[in-house]
């Protein structure tokens, strides 16, 4: 089984794609959190696993990070760019 990892960083807006941003400004927002993350991996159809007290390597306060298990039929980048609409929609 394979486990995704998502980082908060991946999806905030008030990071650079050089801080570790990884889906594009538009679909990025700002400063997500692990629940809101997992609630958006959820909603997508996967299993979510918080750990709270890991941190980022380009960050220095730990904000967390989400594992995403039983997503084999999908790729990284495919599962963060629907994560972060979700998480979009799950703020308005």
């Amino acid at each position: 089984m394979v486990e995704n990892v998502i980082w908060p960083a991946y999806l905030d807006a008030t990071k650079s794609r050089a801080e570790g941003r990884r889906v594009s400004e538009d679909e990025a927002v700002p400063d997500p959190t692990v629940d809101e993350i997992a609630e958006a991996v959820q909603q997508v159809g996967y299993d979510a696993v918080i750990e709270r007290d890991v941190t980022y390597p380009r960050e220095y306060e730990p904000r967390g990070r989400v594992l995403v298990k039983g997503a084999d039929d999908a790729s990284k980048s495919d599962l963060i760019q629907a994560v972060a609409a979700y998480v979009d929609i799950l703020r308005d």
